[in-house]
Parts: C-alpha cells; sequence; structure tokens
C-alpha cells in the first residue's frame, strides 16, 4: 500500500462533500483482533449516503473497457512485479478458470448468486443509494486508511469480519476487505509453518485470515478482485487451499451498518468463487516465488511486494455470460422469492 497517493486531491468525495484526507505516511495495517478494528479513528458524520456523483479521475475508460470485455476477467500482474530488480512472479491467468469449462452445475450456483448481487443493487438503487455509500453513510469526511464503519463488521455466528477504506489512489474509490476469524474457520486447518519471520501474527483464538478484497468505483460498483501479502492486513497466513475452504463460512447475517450490504458482499464471494480460488492459489505461488529471489528475508513483511494478483471485474458482464449459456444451454433465472403476507 502507497499511503501517500490518497484519492487524489480535489477528488471529490462520493457524496460531494469534502475530499479524502491522508493521514500522512503509509503505517501498516494492523490486523483486526478480539473483534475490534484494526485501527481507531474518530467517529466522522455524514447525513447523505453515496448518489450519483462525477467519478474519481481516470474512472470512467476503466469501467469502459471492463463492460466491453467478455466476460471481463481479465488478469493484471501486480506493480511490484515491474518494479526495478523484482522478480518475474507467475502468470495470474494459469491460475484463472475459463467460463466455459465450468459445468452447469457451477455455472447456475453463480448465477444465482448473481442475482442476488443485482437485486441487493436493485433495492439500493430504487432510493438512490449503492453498497458503498451504505457503509459511508453516518460519517462527514472520508479519511485514507480509515476503516468504514470504524469498528468493522463482524458476525458472531459466522465470524466472519469486513470494512472499508481507501489508499489505492486514482485507481479506485475503495476496497472492501473481508476476512474469517478462528471461531468460524473449518476443522484441521492451520497456519502455514514459516522460517525468518521478523513479526508475530495472530494467533490461537486471534488468528484471523484475509480472505479477499473487492476494489469498487465512484459510483460503488465492483471493479475488481484481488489478493495481498500477510503485512497488508496484519493477518495469520493460511495455505490457500485452507483459505479456500474458509470461504464459504463468509457470512454477515445481521442488518448493520445495512442488510443489503451485508447480502451483497457475501454473494459477490460466491459468484467469484472460482476465480477466488484462482487468486488465493496464485498468492502462494506469487509469494514462493518472491521468497525464492530473496532467501532469507522475511517475504511476509516485504513492502516491495503487496498485491500479488488483480482481477478487473464486471458482474452485468458475468451474468450476461452466465444468462447465455454454453453449447446451447441456456441457463434460467431463479423464481423470485415469495413475499406475499403469510
Amino acid at each position: 500500500m502507497r499511503g501517500r497517493n490518497a484519492l487524489n486531491a480535489g477528488v471529490k468525495s462520493l457524496w460531494g462533500a469534502q475530499p479524502l484526507r491522508s493521514e500522512g505516511a503509509l503505517q501498516r495495517e494492523k490486523s483486526s483482533r478480539r473483534e475490534e478494528p484494526v485501527r481507531r479513528e474518530e467517529p466522522l458524520r455524514c447525513q447523505e449516503p453515496v448518489r450519483r456523483q462525477k467519478p474519481v479521475c481516470g474512472e470512467e475508460p476503466l469501467r469502459g473497457e471492463m463492460m466491453a470485455a467478455f466476460p471481463a476477467i481479465t488478469a493484471h500482474a501486480p506493480e511490484a512485479a515491474s518494479a526495478s530488480g523484482a522478480p518475474a512472479l507467475p502468470a495470474l491467468e494459469d491460475f484463472l478458470p475459463a467460463l466455459g469449462a465450468l459445468d452447469h452445475t457451477t455455472r447456475l450456483a453463480l448465477f444465482e448468486a448473481g442475482t442476488e448481487v443485482l437485486e441487493c443493487r436493485r433495492v439500493l438503487a430504487r432510493v438512490g443509494l449503492n453498497v458503498v455509500g451504505e457503509i459511508l453513510r453516518g460519517h462527514d469526511d472520508f479519511v485514507e486508511m480509515a476503516h468504514y464503519p470504524p469498528d468493522d463488521v463482524f458476525d458472531a455466528d459466522s465470524h466472519a469480519q469486513y470494512y472499508y477504506h481507501a489508499h489505492r489512489g486514482a485507481a479506485e474509490h475503495g476496497h472492501f476487505h473481508t476476512f474469517l476469524r478462528a471461531g468460524g474457520m473449518p476443522a484441521g486447518v492451520a497456519p502455514v509453518r514459516a522460517v525468518a519471520l521478523s513479526e508475530p501474527w495472530p494467533e490461537g483464538d486471534e488468528a484471523i485470515s484475509h480472505l479477499i478484497a473487492i476494489s469498487m468505483d465512484a459510483w460503488g460498483e465492483p471493479i475488481g478482485l484481488f489478493a495481498c501479502n500477510r503485512w497488508v492486513t496484519g493477518e495469520t497466513w493460511y495455505a490457500a487451499e485452507d483459505v479456500i475452504r474458509m470461504l464459504d463460512r463468509f457470512e454477515i447475517d445481521h442488518a448493520w451498518p445495512s442488510w443489503p450490504a451485508n447480502r451483497w458482499l457475501g454473494a459477490m464471494l460466491r459468484l467469484y468463487r472460482p476465480w477466488i480460488e484462482g487468486l488465493m492459489r496464485h498468492r502462494d505461488a506469487a509469494v514462493d516465488a518472491w521468497r525464492r529471489a530473496y532467501p532469507g528475508t522475511d517475504v511476509f513483511e516485504d513492502r516491495a511486494l503487496e498485491i500479488t494478483g488483480y482481477l478487473p471485474v464486471s458482474v452485468p458482464a458475468l451474468m450476461t455470460a452466465l444468462q447465455t449459456g454454453f453449447g446451447g444451454v441456456r441457463l434460467e433465472e431463479p423464481e423470485p422469492p415469495d413475499r406475499s403476507p403469510p
């Protein structure tokens, strides 16, 4: 993370109020422990949610490219790999499944998840809202590196957790980080055994695994998924296959700070499940390649390796591909839920 990159000085925040303010040089993000936020900032105040504002600088061409892509899944190499002297990392494309290679049952499950994503978006859009606005509602300034909501969102039953924040400049408006705590992890998972560690990891009941990050644009729409190195979130490091086993357990089954936003986030992880799995496996391969290039160093704390893989996404494009189906087989849209009075 490059903390000196605010969302462009002078670019207005989503609700058209004050621009995002930098808190100075990048400080290391700490993991969320004991069900507390990673960072504690003063609560902010705002009355209006995100609505229809101008995009962040450089956002509109990016949206256009992704909407035109089919099915809008094009892997990006992390910036660190192109830096001077940085080792070449494995190609993310080699870890991602082709949509056409997924069986009908899997595609149908993805389509059902996407239907929920779009339904959450629809009910918010009817009153001029979106998922990011729901998370930022009630906060005045949008401060770089601050967590929204300030105490994170946690489900005491599933032990899932997430927050929204920003620090990546004009590449996005901000992003969601999703986690699973030790209490919700499946049996048999264990942190990797690493050598040359320079920082302690959360352990025991305090263990926490980062699942995936979802990048958002200035309209409150998802534009990318990315995986990252351990130091970015201060997590406990689990092997990709263990993290993949955790994905099904991410659920925020309550209405704070927003029922549709919570439902949307869980559905996004289901909609992009095959590609999240690819990002996780690629993450491990990238870390292994970095470790081989710099033996004897703590790869998990190397600030030169931040984002291991980034995947641009477009929900409408993916849903179109799923709706069309393959080989002449068309996926049927699930029946809407019965909302009639009992």
